[in-house]
Parts: C-alpha cells; structure tokens; sequence
C-alpha cells in the first residue's frame, strides 16, 4: 500500500511541477486541459499566459509537496501513518492549486477583454 501511495503522490507531483515549470516559462500553451481554464484566462492568449504564469509558483508549490509526502512514504512504519502523511500531502496540493488558480483568474481578469472585429467604431452599428 505505501508503494502504491508513493507512486501516485510521486506522479501527481511530478506532473504538477512540469505544469508549473511550463506556465512559470510561458511556454503552456493555450488549451482545455491543463493549467488555469477559467472564462477569464481562455478569453484570449495573453490572459491564458499571464494567469498560468503568476499560478506557476503555487502549482510548483504543490508539485513539490506532493513529490516530499510520496517520498516519505517508504520511510513510515505503519499504514495509518502513510495513509495520513498521503492525505496531507494531496490536500496541501489541492490547496496550493486552489490558490494559484484563483491567482491566475485574478491576473487574467486584470486584462481588457479583446476588442470583437468589425462594429467598433461606426455610428449607428456596423459598417457593412
């Protein structure tokens, strides 16, 4: 049973990190899958870039307690003690995701929403 908790704690932190690490270089790209997806940050690619960039420290945060409570696993003697040591250290991620994430949304909610093309300046609506 500690293994299986030190795999999943170590693989969870892990991803964390490289998401993290990728957001924090700017280099995660827009997408529905990974990073802070919130209406906010999918509005346009600076948004997206900006809130995952300013999450990337919570979310490395959380990789690397995740990564901390996998790798003490092995090292308790007894399965309460794992299973709480593995308790704490998703919830200390979660909670540092949770943060990043409403971090993110913050920054990107700073950004002017994109001009739509086409009707913005013509008296009376579009120009045709």
């Amino acid at each position: 049973m500690q293994m299986v908790l030190c795999a999943l704690l170590v693989v969870l932190g892990a991803a964390l990190v490289f998401i993290g690490w990728r957001g924090l270089r700017s280099q995660l790209p827009p997408n529905r899958y990974v990073g802070v997806r919130t209406p906010a940050t999918l509005r346009s690619e600076e948004a997206f870039e900006l809130g995952n960039r300013v999450a990337a420290p919570a979310m490395l945060a959380g990789g690397a307690v995740a990564i901390l409570a996998g790798a003490s696993e092995p090292l308790l003697s007894t399965t309460t003690s794992a299973v709480v040591v593995a308790v704490l250290g998703i919830a200390g991620a979660f909670a540092l995701m949770v943060v990043g994430g409403v971090l993110g949304n913050r920054a990107a909610e700073a950004i002017p929403a994109p001009v739509a093309a086409g009707c913005g300046g013509c008296p009376g609506g579009c120009c045709g």
